[in-house]
């Protein structure tokens, strides 16, 4: 898949999650086979860009080429504002949110709830494109409800605008995440185009990614919530598409090293307390496939120290790999 100058590859993308996409996991996920990794969006009312949370947001230092960062907003101006202000501190690629379906974003017309607007989708779009000289990239769902699934329409906007390429959520909005990702509306907007489009929802193993590919000619696949506890699964689904063969799983072990890596990242990036609260979600991620995840879960979660957060999860890897029931009680 190509993006300006930009050849991702493998074609498959990290998807922008607020509170999820930080940097930590973003480096992470590209460590482990993520061609591409978009960051958590970043709201384009200047008021906020010298936040503490918005800094760490639009730090990208050490993350690898390229860099794309997600803006939110409604005001094409103030848009076109931030998208100048993330390529002059580091971003290669400005993406836009329009396909966020969270209240608290579509309450302030943001995010997917553009969608209802077509005329001013156009003057966001034209506004970013002409501010900056990275490409510009767009995240939409296919419509904001079943009877108003105007994907194509947006899409063409979006291309006629010069939008670089498209990733398309193959819900509607009024959706969110329920019921599944249909793609026949992601495969119309394929064949429409000329720009590059990749293909998002419910993809969550090598062999549907690969289904995906095919039903609806996508260049790309983007991954969210099957990226959560499960990061290797870029890797593997990069390995199926090119040899048709499947990654064995990792081994507790490397999980295991995996996990407290992220953790000493998140640790060092965000400092405590607030490290060790974001890492909970983490943790609970990563052992939620487990027999024992609520009692580690409730272990766990007691941390209120790196170092505590670290000791009780080593412990319980540990016990794991010696294939012993971890001691999650004496633990705590």
């Amino acid at each position: 898949m190509q993006i300006g100058p930009y050849r991702i590859d493998p074609p498959v993308i990290l998807a922008p999650m607020a509170g999820v996409t930080d940097k930590p996991f973003r480096l992470l996920c590209k460590r482990l086979g993520a061609g591409l990794a978009v960051s958590e969006m970043t709201i384009s009312d200047p008021r906020f860009w010298n936040t503490r949370k918005s800094l760490r947001r639009m730090d990208h230092d050490g993350e690898p080429t390229p860099v794309s960062v997600q803006i939110a907003g409604t005001e094409p101006g103030q848009l076109a504002d931030a998208a100048r202000y993330n390529a002059d501190h580091g971003a290669q690629i400005i993406d836009i949110n329009m396909g966020c379906p969270a209240k608290k974003v579509c309450n302030a017309w943001a995010g997917s709830a553009l969608m209802r607007d077509e005329a001013l989708v156009g003057r966001i779009l034209e506004a970013v494109v002409k501010a900056v000289d990275v490409p510009v990239t767009l995240k939409i769902r296919t419509g904001w409800d079943c009877d108003h699934r105007n994907g194509p329409a947006i899409a063409r906007i979006a291309e006629q605008s010069g939008i670089a390429a498209l990733a398309v959520h193959g819900r509607t909005r009024d959706q969110h995440y329920t019921g599944t990702a249909e793609y026949d509306t992601i495969a119309a907007i394929k064949a429409a185009l000329r720009i590059p489009v990749a293909a998002n929802g419910d993809i969550d193993s090598p062999e549907k990614a690969a289904h995906v590919l095919r039903k609806t000619g996508a260049d790309a696949v983007m991954i969210g919530r099957a990226a959560q506890g499960r990061p290797w699964i870029f890797r593997e689904i990069a390995h199926f598409l090119a040899t048709g063969t499947r990654l064995p799983p990792p081994s507790l072990q490397e999980v295991r090293e995996i996990l407290l890596g992220h953790l000493r990242a998140l640790h060092d990036f965000h400092g405590e307390p607030q490290g060790v609260r974001i890492a909970r979600k983490h943790l609970g991620w990563y052992a939620r496939d487990r027999p024992e995840n609520l009692a580690f879960r409730a272990v766990v979660n007691r941390a209120e120290s790196a170092v505590e957060q670290l000791r009780l999860t080593r412990d319980y890897f540990d016990a794991l790999i010696a294939g012993v029931a971890p001691e999650l009680s004496a633990a705590a």
